[in-house]
C-alpha cells in the first residue's frame, strides 16, 4: 500500500471519530446558563439560586439582540462564575409574564438579582465585563466571594 493510499484509508477510518469529537466540542460549555425562552421559565424558578439576565427584542433579527447574544456567548465562563442565567424574549405578541412585568420597549437588557429585584435596565447591548462589574458590586456577590475564600474554592 503506498503512503497516499494509507493516508486516505486512515482518514476514512478516523473520519467518524473526528466528527464525533467536533460535535461534542461545539456543545455549549455551560448549558445551564441558557439562553432560555421566557415563555418556558419563570423568575421564581431562579429566586435565590441564579441572577437572570433577560434580553428583550421585538424580533430575533434585531441587530442589537444579535450583538447582545454574541457578547454574552463570548464570555459564558464569566457568567457561570457569577451564577447568571440568560433568558430571551423576542416575541412581543406572546405577551409573556416577563414582558408584562418588565415592560420593555423594543430592545432591552435587564439584570435581575438573586433576590428577584431589578438591578439594571439598559436600552443598548452591554459587554459581559460591564455586567460583571455591576454584579461584583452587589452585596450578595461580595458575600459569595468572601465565603469562597474561606472555604478555599
Amino acid at each position: 500500500m503506498n503512503p497516499v493510499t494509507a493516508f486516505v484509508f486512515a482518514l476514512f477510518l478516523t473520519g467518524p471519530a473526528v466528527a464525533t469529537d467536533l460535535s461534542t466540542a461545539q456543545e455549549a460549555p455551560h448549558p445551564e446558563i441558557g439562553p432560555y425562552n421566557s415563555q418556558e421559565v419563570t423568575l421564581e424558578e431562579f429566586l435565590w439560586l441564579k441572577r437572570p439576565v433577560v434580553v428583550f427584542a421585538d424580533t430575533p433579527a434585531d441587530p442589537r439582540f444579535r450583538e447582545q447574544m454574541a457578547l454574552l456567548e463570548a464570555r459564558l465562563d464569566a457568567l457561570a462564575d457569577r451564577d447568571v442565567v440568560i433568558l430571551t424574549d423576542t416575541d412581543p405578541a406572546a405577551k409573556s409574564a416577563l414582558r408584562m412585568k418588565l415592560r420593555p420597549r423594543g430592545f432591552m437588557l435587564v439584570l435581575i438579582g438573586k433576590d428577584g429585584g431589578v438591578k439594571l435596565r439598559k436600552p443598548a447591548p452591554w459587554d459581559v465585563r460591564e455586567l460583571g462589574r455591576v454584579i461584583d458590586k452587589m452585596p450578595m456577590r461580595q458575600q459569595e466571594l468572601r465565603d469562597r475564600r474561606k472555604t478555599g474554592f
